[in-house]
């Protein structure tokens, strides 16, 4: 049965604009690009069906509508090099280069070609799929900083969104046996028992009491987690508990037991179900998000996922704090 629903998860790959932004070309990458084109039979020499400044257009063009979340890229300079077009943009006060064809129809970055003659579309969920109040799934492991950094993107949203979508934060754990000390976390124990720490505060109290504990634990504990003792660990989610009014004896034993356990094993069988093996991976409605982190773009895909999008959603939230959609911790 997992197989089957698994199989009927549609993932959603969309080149946005933190991928362009990250790319610092080297001579090596475009040399083998170049080398690529001749095989695929691409023009690369002779004489430009496209000018620089033809090129240029095009390209800054296409960024714009394909490839930005937020603002907008203006050209600086265009060079010849040879068999490409070497095209500088501006965005957010970083210059950028890329290379194009001659041909004015790929688009060369680090992380591989596209073809500008196609057009791509924002991340979107399907027609079919969508809901009057959306699921939305932010799998991570607790001290993963990748995951680490989207829940705290992924706050305002909350704030934001939080009546009108389902969001929930899922955790990506191996449970090995019957008892919690099985359940293996890519950072070791301390994680394994924060992620049932949290699980354990999902059930027991609302979202909103749930996210004013997890921000302390991101924001007091997780930086001291790697070198800390069990001992200070200890103390420090307690206090997050304490100040976000949770029960910490409710939550231990909870946490310690085969209730804890069984609520972590149904994230590991969601994990199972979607596929995913990496922190943190955001799923709306079944369907894996592929666009930018950023707090606004994390709004615009989950409101992409309402039948009806709610008044909220006109609203835009600051995108500071984005981070690169590939960066991640994986099993």
């Amino acid at each position: 049965m997992v197989e089957e629903e698994k199989k009927k998860v549609i993932k959603i790959r969309v080149p946005r604009i933190s991928i362009w932004m990250a790319t610092t070309l080297i001579l090596l990458v475009v040399l083998a690009y170049v080398s690529y084109l001749y095989f695929k039979g691409v023009p690369t020499n002779g004489t430009p069906t496209f000018t620089a400044q033809q090129a240029a257009n095009k390209t800054v063009s296409y960024i714009n509508k394909n490839l930005i979340t937020t603002g907008s890229a203006t050209l600086v300079s265009t060079e010849d090099v040879s068999s490409l077009y070497k095209i500088t943009a501006s965005y957010q006060g970083q210059n950028i280069p890329v290379y194009v064809t001659k041909d004015g129809r790929y688009l060369i970055l680090q992380q591989g070609m596209i073809d500008m003659n196609q057009q791509i579309t924002t991340t979107t969920v399907p027609q079919t799929q969508k809901k009057d109040k959306p699921t939305v799934e932010l799998f991570v492991m607790a001290f993963c900083p990748y995951g680490v950094q989207a829940e705290t993107i992924m706050k305002p949203v909350f704030d934001l969104l939080g009546t009108k979508a389902d969001i929930k934060i899922r955790f990506i754990a191996t449970i090995q046996g019957n008892t919690t000390d099985s359940v293996q976390s890519l950072h070791g124990a301390t994680e394994a028992q924060e992620d049932l720490r949290q699980v354990c505060i999902m059930k027991y109290y609302d979202q909103k009491t749930y996210w004013n504990y997890l921000m302390g634990i991101d924001n007091n504990c997780y930086g001291t987690t790697a070198t800390s003792s069990a001992t200070v660990m200890d103390a420090c989610w307690k206090s997050a508990a304490v100040n976000a009014s949770i029960d910490i004896t409710k939550i231990q034993t909870c946490s310690n037991s085969t209730e804890g356990l069984n609520l972590l094993k149904a994230d590991e069988q969601l994990t199972t179900k979607y596929g995913v093996s990496g922190s943190p991976t955001l799923v709306i409605n079944g369907v894996e998000y592929a666009g930018a982190r950023s707090s606004e773009a994390f709004k615009q895909g989950i409101c992409n996922g309402f039948t009806t999008p709610p008044t909220e959603c006109n609203q835009t939230l600051s995108s500071s704090g984005s981070s690169s959609p590939s960066a991640g911790c994986a099993t």
